[in-house]
Formats: C-alpha cells, structure tokens, sequence
C-alpha cells in the first residue's frame, strides 16, 4: 500500500495517468493481469521520458553527460520492465558484489544459516577498505560490500555448493572450476545477465521471512541508510531504500579499470520498484549516487 510520504508523487501520477486516458489499465506483463499502481505507472513514465533518449541525445539538463550509464527499472510487484537504458540485458556480465547475497546464502543451507562473526584488517585481510571494517557479522558485511568478510565466507567453497541458490533465484551458475573469492563477485568468472539478477533480487523480497534472506535485506536496508549505497537514501527526502552495490571488470568496447553497478528497492517495508544502474568506470559507491538521482526525480 502506498504510504502517506508517496502523497506528493501519486498527485504527480495522478495528471500523468489522465493522460493515458487509462489510469488503472492491467500490466500486460505481470502474471495474473495485476493491476500497476500510479506510482509504478509514473516512475516508468518519468524515466523513459527524462533518462532512456539520452543515449541518442543529450537534449535535457536531466540526461547525464555521458553514455556511461546503463539501466534497469522494474515493477517490484511483476517484475515488468518499466524503463530500460541497457544494451542487452539479457547478456551476462560480472556484476561484482551483487552476487554476494546469494552466495551468503548458499553457505548459510550448509551451515543451517549460522553466519560466523568476523575481524577486518584492512588490506591484509583482503578487503577493498584500506582501514578495515573492524568486527563485522554478515548484516553489516552485506551493508558495506566487505571482500574480507566473503573471503572468509567463500573460502571453502565451490561452485557446485551454489547451484541450488542460483537455481533456485533464476540467475546464470558459476563456471564449473570457480571457487573460493571468485564465489563472492571478485574476477570474472561468475557471469550473470543485468536481467536475471534484477529479477532475483526481487525474489530476495518475497522471501523476506526466510533464514538467511532476513539478514541480507537487513544488509541492504544498512546499505542504503550508511553503508556503501548510502548515496541513494542520501538523495531521497524519505529514507526508505533497500541498496546493494558492486564493482566488477568492464565489459564496455571502450575499457575502464571497472563498472559500478548498484540494486535499489523502495520503499523498503513493501518495494514497489527496483532500479538497477550500471555507471562505466566508476565504482559501485559512484552507480549509488547516479542511482539517488534517479529515484529522486521519482519521487519529486
């Protein structure tokens, strides 16, 4: 149900669902013919207006200046794409920390979801933070995309160990020799279209209440309120965000030391929309800030 902070948005949905001439129309794409909320109807409208021609050209002060940004926006409810700015999304890439979730949870059906506590040591340990996270769980370890922490997590594991997770959530399986760090989204060995994990990203919601996911979202909901994709609830006037962000290798014509990617959900308690950003050559931090813009201008 949309909640009395969407007020302002719905009044904009309102004038732009008029202009359909068919505000509640059925979703021809979600199962079951659900019905798309205005909300959901305008931040489609709003991105394809402001944001999906800027590859073409760059004619609004809303386009970004350049064309390193790829991305996806979904009903969170059908999964029906909304707006789209991404060259073949249905083409796997590596998606760098985005797969952490599910290998987390695929140690946590050996482990009976017993996730052990950890210590950071910067560097030494392997993590991307110079200082180090200090004493981390897997909560804060999803909150702050720690590669210490997953490196430990990972390091008995191989790829047959996540098969029934990537089968189970619909993303592309690990290459059959992978395993260890590769596991956790570091290298590229672990491809997964920008598509499928988007949509297993929403499946992590309607599993909320399931031993393991409970943490990876209490992870995200930390991400997005002070952990790595801090940028996106930064940007927004209410803070209600679920945010999970990575860096993984380029995959662009034109190469770069990497590509930030992040997967935001809002509002957090009942996500009605996910979007999924790729910013070439920046971090996953930096895909977060682009990300806020984006649903800022949703939201206004």
């Amino acid at each position: 149900m949309v909640g009395i902070r969407w007020l302002a948005v719905l009044r904009m949905a309102s004038v732009l669902a008029l202009a359909s001439s068919d505000a509640e129309k059925l979703d021809p794409h979600g199962p079951g013919q659900q019905k798309t909320s205005l909300f959901v109807q305008s931040a489609g409208k709003i991105l394809n207006r402001e944001y999906g021609d800027c590859v073409r050209a760059q004619v609004s002060d809303s386009c970004f200046q350049n064309d390193g940004v790829s991305f996806l926006l979904l009903d969170a409810r059908t999964g029906a794409v909304l707006a789209s700015r991404w060259e073949r999304p249905e083409r796997p890439i590596p998606l760098g920390s985005l797969v952490k979730p599910f290998t987390a949870l695929a140690y946590g059906e050996q482990h009976s979801f017993s996730y052990p506590a950890h210590i950071c040591h910067w560097t030494s340990t392997g993590c991307w933070l110079p200082r180090g996270h200090g004493d981390i769980d897997l909560t804060a370890a999803i909150a702050y995309s720690c590669n210490s922490y997953f490196r430990m997590l990972t390091a008995k594991m191989s790829a047959a160990d996540v098969l029934p997770v990537a089968h189970t959530f619909g993303i592309q399986s690990p290459n059959p020799t992978s395993s260890g760090v590769s596991l956790a989204g570091i290298g590229e060995s672990w491809l997964i279209s920008p598509l499928s994990m988007a949509n297993a990203y929403l499946e992590l919601v309607r599993r909320r209440d399931q031993p393991g996911v409970r943490q990876v979202l209490a992870g995200m909901e930390k991400s997005a309120r002070q952990g790595t994709g801090a940028e996106v609830d930064r940007a927004l006037q209410h803070r209600n965000a679920l945010a999970k962000t990575g860096t993984a290798p380029c995959t662009h014509l034109k190469s770069a030391p990497g590509d930030g990617f992040v997967i935001a959900m809002l509002p957090t308690d009942d996500p009605q929309i996910l979007l999924m950003v790729r910013v070439h050559g920046m971090p996953g931090a930096q895909a977060a800030k682009t990300a806020g813009r984006m649903l800022r201008r949703i939201e206004e």
